[in-house]
């Protein structure tokens, strides 16, 4: 299991990712589209990322909004896996 990651290390990691927000230990980011179809084709290309990984986002899909959170589960918060895979999104469009 990953260990968690403090509040310190955190705040630094963060530091490193724009677009990023931590809240309720979770890493968040918005992307905004111009329809729900680009919002649909920009969530397909996040499949083969976080399979590679092995670590899967919360996504939420709101017409042309998507919302990825970030957390790992098992440990209770936000582990490095999270931050990994967070700047591997964020390369995305």
């Amino acid at each position: 299991m990953a260990q968690r990651l403090t509040d310190a290390e955190i705040q630094e990691q963060a530091g490193g990712l724009s677009d990023w927000t931590v809240e309720e230990s979770k890493l968040q980011t918005t992307r905004t589209f111009k329809d729900f179809i680009a919002a649909i084709e920009f969530v397909n290309k996040l499949v083969e990322p976080a399979e590679s990984a092995g670590h899967h986002p919360d996504i939420e899909i709101s017409y042309n909004k998507v919302k990825i959170s970030l957390t790992t589960h098992d440990a209770g918060g936000l582990t490095q896996k999270d931050f990994d895979v967070a700047a591997v999104l964020s390369q995305i469009n």
